[in-house]
């Protein structure tokens, strides 16, 4: 099976090109970026998605079998700021239309990466993957929705995979925050009202090429296994299986005060369709933070 992936620069795209390759795929990999700053030993592309032409340009060259859309604008708060939102909108809104449209004419299957944050977050019920009920509260959640629907109305062949609190190796996350603020600092407070289950892409990325194996089309919510945390209780257990005597507070959304965008308070996601598609759930997170800080030798 010939695999492209966008976003191969991205903790996610990472780690997808290298489990595709474990398993024999041909695959190609695409960024922004330059070639030399891309540490992948595999094919790569140069490609700017909000460029329709060169999309389409690239996608004919290579004729995937699959598109696995990782690429996205993932700066939640930078995406508040006015200058920036056009743009946002041009890679998560518009380079995901070109990529779907793209995947229509090579008639090809298209995974795409997105998030809890097309829902409003309130109440304490867990998400449904097939749940219609939209309502992001900040720019990148509207604009990662914006995606979605462009996906949908382009495709059949089309898997939508949402996911939250993601950390992975090849870039930043709230592991390596908390590790470097916590060799400088004896104190921290983090949020205890936000409420989630942590994502790691080395096994997201395992479920993904699962899925684009097979033909079992539509939405699904992936996270790790281990039951629903706050930021907090994240927080708690990586110092703790790190080894850093490091003191947690924990304080409310409102109390700790810093972002720019709108976060949700309920970013639980029921991952029943997984089980029932026949797909592997992913392992615990705790056991996910003791693999991860043994992969970055933390």
């Amino acid at each position: 099976m010939k695999v492209f992936v966008t976003g191969v620069g991205g903790q996610l795209g990472y780690d997808v090109m290298n489990e595709l390759a474990k398993r024999g795929h041909e695959c190609i990999g695409s960024d922004i970026v330059d070639a030399e700053k891309i540490a992948l030993p595999y094919a790569y592309e140069q490609l700017d998605i909000t460029d329709k032409t060169a999309v389409e340009r690239v996608m004919t060259k290579y004729a995937p079998d699959v598109v696995i859309h990782c690429a996205a604008w993932t700066a939640v708060d930078a995406a508040e700021e006015e200058a920036n939102q056009a743009k946002v909108f041009a890679i998560n809104a518009d380079g995901t239309k070109h990529i779907a449209e793209a995947c229509k004419k090579l008639d090809c299957k298209m995974l795409y990466i997105s998030t809890d944050y097309v829902f409003d977050g309130q109440g304490t019920e867990p998400w449904k993957a097939d749940c219609k009920d939209y309502a992001p509260l900040n720019v990148y959640g509207k604009s990662k929705l914006a995606g979605e629907l462009a996906v949908v109305e382009a495709l059949e062949k089309y898997f939508i995979v949402r996911i939250a609190w993601v950390f992975g190796k090849n870039g930043n996350n709230f592991i390596k925050t908390m590790l470097n603020v916590g060799k400088r600092f004896p104190e921290l407070r983090v949020v205890n009202d936000q409420i989630g289950t942590p994502t790691y892409t080395l096994d997201l990325a395992r479920l993904l090429v699962d899925m684009v194996e097979s033909e079992k089309y539509g939405y699904y919510h992936v996270t790790n296994e281990g039951g629903y945390i706050s930021w907090y209780d994240f927080a708690c257990e990586i110092f703790k299986q790190a080894g850093y005597g490091v003191k947690v507070t924990p304080v409310t959304t409102e109390e700790y005060g810093l972002s720019k965008a709108k976060r949700p308070y309920n970013s639980r996601l029921d991952k029943s369709k997984l089980v029932e598609a026949g797909f592997e759930p992913l392992p615990t997170w705790q056991d996910a933070v003791d693999r991860y800080l043994r992969e970055i030798e933390c």
